[in-house]
C-alpha cells in the first residue's frame, strides 16, 4: 500500500523565496518602461509601434486625398467612392491620424485643374488623376493594395494590439480594391 506524498515535498518555488523576490520584481517593473511610456526625455526615438502607426496614420491620410482627387476630377463617381473614403478616414484615425470628413477644397481644386495624362503609379500625387473614370479607378485599387500589402508586411514586427488593427485595416484595403475593380 502507498501513502499519500508529504506536503512538505512540492515542487517549485517556495512561499519564502517568492517573499522574498516579489520586493526585487516589482522594483524592476515600476523603474523598466512599458509600452505606454511616452519617455521624459525629449531626445528620444518614438519606439517601432509608434513609427508603424504614424505611418499608417500618413497612408490613410494621402489615401483620402487620393479619394479627393479621383472625386473632383470624376463626380460622377462620388457616390461610389463616397463610403469607401469614410472609411479610409477612420482607418486613418484609428491610426492616430487626423483627418477630415469631407473633400477639402484645396485638394479638390488642385486634383480639378490637372486631369492628368497616363498612368501614375500608387505613390503620385493626388493632383495626377486619369482622364478616364475606369483609370482612376484602377488607380485608386492600385494605392489601396499598395498600402494593404505595405500594411500585412508591418504586422509581423507590430505589437498585439497594433498588428490587430493592421491585420483589419490590411483586409479592409482588399475589400476596397475589390470594390473598384468591379464594374
Amino acid at each position: 500500500m502507498s501513502f499519500p506524498p508529504s506536503p512538505r515535498a512540492r515542487s517549485g518555488p517556495r512561499r519564502r523565496s517568492l517573499l522574498a523576490v516579489a520586493p526585487a520584481a516589482l522594483l524592476v517593473a515600476g523603474c523598466s518602461a512599458g509600452p505606454g511610456d511616452s519617455g521624459a526625455g525629449g531626445g528620444s526615438r518614438p519606439s517601432a509601434a509608434d513609427r508603424a502607426r504614424a505611418r499608417a496614420a500618413r497612408d490613410s491620410g494621402e489615401l483620402a486625398a487620393r479619394y479627393d482627387a479621383v472625386v473632383a476630377a470624376h463626380p460622377k463617381l462620388a457616390e461610389r467612392l463616397r463610403p469607401l473614403r469614410a472609411e479610409v478616414v477612420r482607418h486613418a484615425e484609428a491610426f492616430g491620424g487626423t483627418a477630415d470628413s469631407s473633400p477639402s477644397p484645396s485638394a479638390a481644386a488642385s486634383a480639378s485643374g490637372t486631369p492628368g495624362s497616363g498612368k501614375a503609379g500608387p505613390s503620385a500625387s493626388p493632383a495626377a488623376v486619369p482622364a478616364k473614370p475606369k483609370d482612376a479607378l484602377a488607380e485608386l485599387a492600385a494605392a489601396e493594395r499598395e498600402i494593404a500589402d505595405r500594411r500585412v508586411k508591418a504586422l509581423l514586427d507590430a505589437p498585439g494590439e497594433l498588428a490587430r488593427l493592421l491585420a483589419s485595416v490590411a483586409a479592409a484595403g482588399a475589400a476596397h480594391v475589390y470594390l473598384l475593380t468591379e464594374a
